[in-house]
């Protein structure tokens, strides 16, 4: 059960990057993938999620901004940013969860197995 994302990299502010979430070892299509990002000293921030079906959900922080979406023939999950903000800067990474709920504006995922991150880098 393996997933490894990638495609981070330095960007300016306002600028994109499309990260890429590759999954073996399951059967990719019974899962739900989502996207978490963490940089140095803050939490863990759950900030995008798609399901078996493809429902979508956004953490408020990247609404509008990102979008998630998957190719279950190609077992790739993928997250488009875009207008990046310095505030972006973290590492990300790629899970999959059981359970995704929003309260009170936040976006929270019961993630269960994720590989290592990229580091998206947003600065001038």
């Amino acid at each position: 059960f393996q997933l490894q994302a990638c495609g981070g990299g330095l960007v300016e502010p306002g600028g994109s990057l499309r990260l890429s979430c590759a999954a073996s070892g399951f059967t990719f299509g019974d899962h739900a993938i989502g996207w978490f990002r963490q940089a140095p000293g803050k939490e863990r921030e759950t900030i995008s999620c798609i399901s078996t079906k493809g429902d979508t959900y956004y953490a408020e922080s990247v609404k509008g901004r990102f979008t998630i979406s998957r190719d279950n023939a190609k077992n790739t999950v993928y997250l488009q940013m875009s207008s990046l903000k310095p505030e972006d800067t973290a590492n990300y990474y790629c899970a999959s969860y059981t359970v995704v709920t929003m309260l009170l504006g936040t976006l929270r995922a019961d993630f269960t197995s994720w590989g290592q991150g990229t580091l998206v880098t947003v600065s001038s």
